[in-house]
């Protein structure tokens, strides 16, 4: 039997071999770098960049960001913004966090320094990102995109609050409000005042901490997303209702949804307004994003209508 099966391997072995060589040129050339020189780093961040083989003169750019304890590799690995960029054309920024507050490598949203534009720590390191992806790259500066999960999520409220004029949109998974954490005392899960379960501010004192944020700005303010599932035993899905309180305050809008719907079994989503909108996913837990959201985050940035 084994000399008789043989030649039919042989030929199709060759074959195979032939379709490779027709199917190679067409494979994707794209792989995630690591840049180690891309301008002020007070955070002491790493960053990786995945640029899409095809892409416009100006692509948008999106900052993904990992949660506590992965990395910028491992969210890229992770996530589908990649495959995403390969379909539309943008090139998305994986920052990997170094600080620690008790809970392994996480994104800063706790220090002074983190809630003061400019005031140095992740976020000016991430605003450098952007700025060397523009020079690099031709990234468009007008369309550039925060989003992220837990301890990225909680970034990306940061980043849309304190860099307004830089950012045009959000998506921000399973995160909390700008200015929740004290300190980095209150951060880790099981004694933070922020993610205790008990939260809860007036939609007036969320919107004025983004106010202060950036004394002075009155230019247009970047849309937001928001994901969270009701059943989050981490950070409490209670606050999606503190983060709806704080950019419908600065935009503001009315606490009451201008229209819900359900666009996917268990996705319930609320939307105020064309800046706002909240996702309440059924009986997930702390592990969003999940297959299909991605996409649904790049149709709210405008991205997948180029």
């Amino acid at each position: 039997m084994t000399t008789r099966r043989t030649p039919l391997i042989a030929l199709v072995s060759a074959l195979l071999s032939i379709v490779g060589v027709v199917l190679a040129p067409q494979a994707s050339a794209a792989s995630l770098v690591e840049v180690t020189n891309f301008g002020d780093n007070p955070g002491r961040m790493r960053m990786h960049v995945y640029v899409p083989d095809t892409r416009p003169a100006k692509p948008a750019i999106v900052v993904a960001m990992h949660g506590c304890g992965g990395s910028g590799p491992g969210f890229y690995s992770g996530s589908e913004f990649a495959s995403l960029a390969n379909k539309y054309g943008f090139i998305v920024i994986y920052p990997s966090a170094q600080q620690e507050a008790g809970f392994g490598k996480c994104f800063d949203t706790w220090s002074d320094a983190a809630k003061r534009r400019g005031g140095g720590s992740d976020p000016v390191s991430i605003v450098s990102m952007v700025t060397y992806t523009q020079q690099r790259y031709g990234g468009d500066p007008n369309r550039v995109f925060a989003t992220g999960s837990s301890s990225g999520g909680m970034m990306t409220n940061e980043m849309l609050a304190l860099y307004p004029d830089v950012f045009k949109a959000g998506a921000a998974f399973m995160g909390v409000p700008f200015n929740c954490f004290a300190n980095a005392a209150d951060y880790p899960p099981g004694r933070s005042k922020c993610t205790g379960g008990s939260m809860n501010r007036t939609p007036q004192q969320w919107g004025d901490a983004v106010r202060a944020a950036y004394p002075g700005y009155t230019g247009p303010r970047p849309r937001m997303q928001l994901w969270h599932g009701t059943a989050d035993n981490l950070v409490p899905y209670s606050l999606l209702q503190e983060e709806i309180e704080q950019w419908t305050n600065v935009f503001g809008l009315s606490q009451t949804p201008t229209s819900t719907d359900t666009p996917k079994p268990g996705w319930n989503r609320r939307k105020f307004s064309d800046k706002v909108e909240a996702y309440s996913i059924q009986g997930a837990g702390h592990s969003l994003p999940s297959s299909g959201m991605a996409a649904v985050a790049l149709e709210f940035f405008g991205i997948t209508t180029r």
